[in-house]
């Protein structure tokens, strides 16, 4: 199972055999102060700033964000798409929980963009799956429906099911579809990392679509939060899942070192090229 996005010149293919995939997930003004005030006054230089600095760290998509107080995404994530775009050559992640938005920012996309994302709710999958189509997209499927977000594994695999089932109906292809399984904070849910690779499991063999997880959610409120993802990153890739939505300069050492023990990485190629890198930054 491969699911392919690309930019005007790249194309980027998820899916078993291959190296994992990290989408960059620093543009986001969540917690983040100066990238909300920026956005607020229509400036893209942060973005453009944070886009360049994830490609030269090693991310392989981009995710945009532009939801805050205050802004209209409507007009701003095209605006960011536009200013990602003219950056660096990765594909992009187009992230928002406003429809209109999305549309939007289709609009300007050059190449096989990702969508972030569609539930199971109603209002999700009949506005945002049209879209998918219309735009030969690929799509993240949240396993979130009307009934909010479910902790155990068998909720999670009916909503992923029923995600794939109506986008199959529009005729959208099942290799066009990521599943994120939704990661609680180990922090506030104790034990949710059970269920949470249960689903992982179910969902690949039953449906056999790739898996797309937001890793930093895993540490949220709890202290030496690298930690905490680093070892929650190494977890998830041995139990299957091929993307995650990373902080890249933190993650992609764990994702390396996993590949190489996995035996995905021959040779070690991949995991000596980034040292060395890290090593020549260290010298400069």
């Amino acid at each position: 199972m491969c699911t392919r996005v690309s930019s005007a010149s790249k194309e980027v293919i998820i899916g078993n055999g291959r190296p994992v995939v990290l989408i960059g997930e620093r543009i986001n003004p969540t917690g983040k102060k100066m990238l909300a005030e920026s956005l607020r006054t229509g400036s893209m230089e942060i973005v453009r700033k944070e886009a360049l600095a994830q490609a030269q760290a090693g991310a392989d998509i981009i995710d945009v964000n532009v939801g805050g107080f205050g802004v209209d995404e409507t007009i701003l994530l095209p605006q960011a798409v536009r200013t990602v775009m003219e950056t660096v050559e990765l594909p992009i992640c187009m992230d928002s929980a406003k429809p209109e938005a999305i549309a939007a920012a289709l609009k300007v996309y050059k190449g096989k963009p990702l969508i972030n994302s569609v539930t199971g709710e109603e209002h999700s999958l009949n506005t945002v799956l049209p879209m998918v189509k219309k735009y030969e997209a690929s799509v993240i499927g949240l396993v979130q429906d009307d009934e909010g977000i479910p902790k155990n594994a068998e909720r999670r695999v009916e909503i992923a099911r029923k995600i794939i089932s109506r986008a199959e109906a529009m005729g959208i292809s099942r290799e066009d579809i990521l599943i994120d399984c939704m990661v609680f904070s180990i922090g506030a849910e104790p034990g949710s990392a059970k269920d949470l690779f249960s689903a992982i499991e179910r969902i690949r063999k039953e449906l056999g679509v790739n898996i797309v997880l937001a890793a930093s959610n895993i540490s949220f409120g709890l202290p030496e939060r690298g930690l905490l993802n680093n070892a929650f990153i190494t977890m998830v890739i041995a139990s299957g899942t091929k993307c995650l939505i990373a902080d890249v300069a933190k993650a992609r050492p764990a994702v390396l070192a996993a590949e190489l023990i996995l035996g995905t990485d021959k040779y070690a190629r991949r995991y000596i090229q980034a040292y060395r890198q890290r090593q020549k930054g260290i010298e400069k």
